[in-house]
């Protein structure tokens, strides 16, 4: 019997040390978005580019970035629900937001997205894009904000270390947040960022980026940078 007791007590110690290691782990965590959901904590998703507008194409498959975008953009919305963040998307199909494509369009497609965000009011705004360069060497994610813009070079920051450490198991360098005058970046106060996921202009880049696999993990890298942002900014 004695030896019984002894079970019992040893059992319902380790139910309880395991309990207590519980609580703390997720006192520890990372604080998630979804206790904010409810004040307004959405983030608006830009998927650049679109119809008539495919921006830059691949170097070796042809592959247009307007469809890349799109699909990386439907990702990270995902990827961001998940998290507890309210979400919107510009464009959500492949045609752009010009309306007609008589002279002008791409100032129109510009002013609609713009109208867009201010009409929905985001915590955050991120623009997906893809890069060329003329030098196929260049590789990896790029992040850009708005220097005159509120907790935008802290946002691209957190981004942009998420995009390194993606880039890096694929033997890809660092890069940095930079600023840039982009009109994206200036459709609000609010933070307000330009991901260009990688470079078409590398084979390597371009290989990855038609990946569907590889697609997913840039929406899970950016969403996951959204939210050290997030967690960080409120703390």
């Amino acid at each position: 019997m004695k030896k019984l007791y002894g079970i019992l007590a040893a059992f319902v110690a380790a139910v309880f040390i395991t309990a207590v290691a519980l609580c703390a782990q997720v006192l520890s965590a990372p604080q998630s978005v979804s206790a904010f959901s409810q004040s307004g904590m959405t983030v608006v998703v830009d998927a650049g580019h679109g119809g008539v507008d495919g921006g830059v194409v691949g170097r070796n498959t042809g592959a247009k970035e307007s469809d890349i975008n799109l699909a990386i953009a439907r990702l990270l919305q995902a990827e961001l629900e998940e998290l507890g963040f309210q979400t919107a998307m510009t464009r959500k199909t492949e045609t752009g937001l010009y309306g007609t494509t008589a002279k002008g369009f791409k100032k129109r497609d510009m002013q609609k997205r713009k109208e867009i965000i201010q009409e929905i009011e985001p915590a955050l705004v991120i623009s997906v894009h893809q890069n060329y360069f003329s030098s196929r060497a260049y590789r990896g994610g790029q992040v850009f904000y708005n220097e005159n813009g509120a907790g935008g070079k802290e946002f691209a920051a957190a981004v942009q270390a998420r995009l390194n450490g993606l880039y890096a198991k694929d033997g890809a360098k660092p890069r940095v947040e930079k600023s840039g005058d982009y009109f994206m970046l200036k459709c609000t106060e609010k933070p307000s960022i330009i991901v260009e996921c990688g470079f078409l202009s590398n084979a390597r880049d371009e290989a990855l980026l038609i990946e569907s696999g590889w697609q997913k993990r840039l929406a899970q890298e950016i969403a996951a940078g959204a939210l050290a942002y997030f967690s960080q900014s409120v703390s």
